[in-house]
Order: structure tokens, then C-alpha cells, then sequence
């Protein structure tokens, strides 16, 4: 079981971005070389000769009937579990980042399926993989709420609306924000984290509050403009476009009071949101009118 421990520790000691692997099998090798006093061409695992000598340094210290263990023994189980049925190899890593960790750590675990046998449990465990399991949670749980956001959205505008058009027109001005601010988050380097996928929610409602005041005014006045989709859209602009920019302004105002907070969570949301915003707010009173100028001028194809 050392010898396949061992093996294991150099394979990992191989690869990019490892440290050198802690394990009971380096302990053993310590032991060794310490009762050849030092001698490093003796820096290996016990062999069955020398076996015998190299475990009085695993023993505890038999002086006094409570002495306590010496260093090396506690260091040594602090690799072992006290039944003696588990033991530990430690290796600290760089930080890789999410795309390479998953390569590196399924490159450990066939090499250890390939050394261990069916017999043997090798479990792969750690801040790195807590951390990856972590990006992964949120990373998915971004994508549910997004979707249902999206489908709940659009069902709303179908049945407001009643009109396949302008549910089109309604999601598009939405979605480039949210893409928008996820480009600058990867540019930025700002990562994906609880405190900053709150932007996307946040940002998503408040711009969709946006579009619906555009489009309910945007129905109330077409009939007025004998369906003209032009002059509705015109007369909508000069109603709404005010009063939107004024409440986005008030709303862009309070999220920029969290940049001056020193947490960096706090700081990423307040700035992140910001933007979101000023973007959705673009979309809304630019590209929306031209979405549905847009819709006229197949209509007029069409006829």
C-alpha cells in the first residue's frame, strides 16, 4: 500500500501547479533516512530489513505512564485515521482556475483507479473541489433562474399582449444587458459569485419593468394612431422616455452608492447592477422602437 501511495505522490509531484504530496509514505521515508542518521541516498520506504528499527520511531514515548507521543508519531497520524483504515496524501495546488481543474483532477483519479484496485476507495476531496463544486451550484443555479425568469416573463407578455411580435420584441432588449454585463464581468475579471449573480435578477426585473410600461403605453396609443406603428411608437417615446430615464436615474443612483463600500462583493453589485441598468434602459427606449418599426415594415412586405 506505500509503494502505491508513494507512486501516486510522485505522479502528482509531476504535474504543473502541484507542490510536493505529504503522506504517511513521506513519513516513513523521513524515518528512514533519520535512523541512517541523515543519510539521504536512505531517504525511501522501509524494506523488510530495516522495517523493524524504523517502527521504534513510530511508537510513543514510554517514559511515565500519561508521556505523550513523540513529533513524528503525532505527525504521522495526523495521516491516519485511528482505526488505521483510512489514511490521507496532501498537496497543495495553485490556482488553476474552473476550466483546467477539472482536467488535472480527473487525471489524478485514473492514475489512482490505475495503482489502487477495486479493494481500495481513493476519494478525491479538498478546498479546490469545494470551491469547483461551489462555481458549479452557482454557475447552474444562474442558469434555472434565468430560463424560468425568461418563460415567466414571456407568458406574462403573451397574455398582456397577445401578439408573438411583441414578445420577441420584449425579450431582446433584456437579453443584451444580461450579455452586456456578463462580457464585462469576464473582462474585468470579476467573478461569479453569490454576491454578484444577484445582478442578473435584479437588473432582469427592473428592466422588464421598464419595457412593460413602454409596451402598455405603446397599446393604449396605437388604436389612437389608426394602428400606425410609427406614430405609436413616436407618441410613446415622447410620454414614456422621460419618465423612464428619470426613474432608471433614480434607480442607477441608489445602486452607485454601494461602490463606496470596501467590501468587494458590495462594490461588484453596486457597479455591475449600475451598468445593467444603464444598458437596459438604452435598449429599451433605442433598440425596443426599432424592433417594432421593424415588425411594420414586415407587415408592409406582406401585403
Amino acid at each position: 500500500v506505500y509503494n502505491k501511495l508513494d507512486s501516486l505522490a510522485m505522479f502528482i509531484a509531476e504535474q504543473p501547479n502541484m507542490n510536493r504530496p505529504l503522506s504517511v509514505a513521506e513519513g516513513l521515508k523521513f524515518a528512514k533516512q533519520g535512523f541512517y542518521e541523515g543519510d539521504s541516498l536512505n531517504y525511501a520506504l522501509p524494506n523488510a530489513f530495516d522495517g523493524a528499527f524504523v517502527g521504534e520511531y513510530l511508537r510513543p514515548s514510554k517514559e511515565g505512564a500519561g508521556a505523550a507521543e513523540n513529533n513524528f508519531t503525532k505527525m504521522l497520524r495526523s495521516f491516519v485515521d485511528t482505526a488505521s483504515q483510512s489514511t490521507r496524501l496532501s498537496v497543495n495546488m495553485a490556482d488553476v482556475g474552473t476550466q483546467q481543474l477539472p482536467f488535472i483532477l480527473d487525471t489524478i483519479q485514473k492514475r489512482a483507479d490505475q495503482l489502487f484496485d477495486s479493494s481500495y476507495k481513493v476519494t478525491l476531496t479538498g478546498t479546490s473541489i469545494t470551491f469547483l463544486e461551489g462555481s458549479h451550484f452557482i454557475i447552474n443555479g444562474l442558469k434555472e433562474s434565468i430560463f424560468w425568469a425568461f418563460l415567466l416573463i414571456a407568458v406574462c407578455m403573451l397574455y398582456l399582449f397577445r401578439s408573438v411580435r411583441i414578445l420577441f420584441c420584449s425579450l431582446i432588449p433584456n437579453l443584451v444587458p444580461l450579455v452586456i454585463t456578463a462580457g464585462v464581468m469576464g473582462w474585468a475579471g470579476v467573478p461569479l459569485k453569490p454576491s454578484t449573480v444577484l445582478v442578473f435578477s435584479v437588473a432582469l426585473g427592473i428592466a422588464v419593468d421598464i419595457t412593460i410600461r413602454f409596451l402598455v403605453n405603446y397599446k393604449q396609443v396605437l388604436p389612437e394612431n389608426s394602428n400606425d406603428i410609427s406614430l405609436a411608437v413616436q407618441q410613446t417615446i415622447r410620454q414614456t422616455g422621460l419618465s423612464i430615464i428619470y426613474t432608471s436615474l433614480v434607480l442607477i443612483a441608489g445602486f452607485v452608492i454601494f461602490c463606496a463600500s470596501s467590501f468587494g462583493g458590495t462594490f461588484a453589485l453596486g457597479w455591475l447592477t449600475s451598468l445593467t441598468l444603464v444598458v437596459a434602459t438604452i435598449t429599451n427606449l433605442v433598440l425596443l422602437p426599432c424592433l417594432l418599426l421593424l415588425m411594420q415594415k414586415a407587415k408592409n412586405k406582406n401585403i
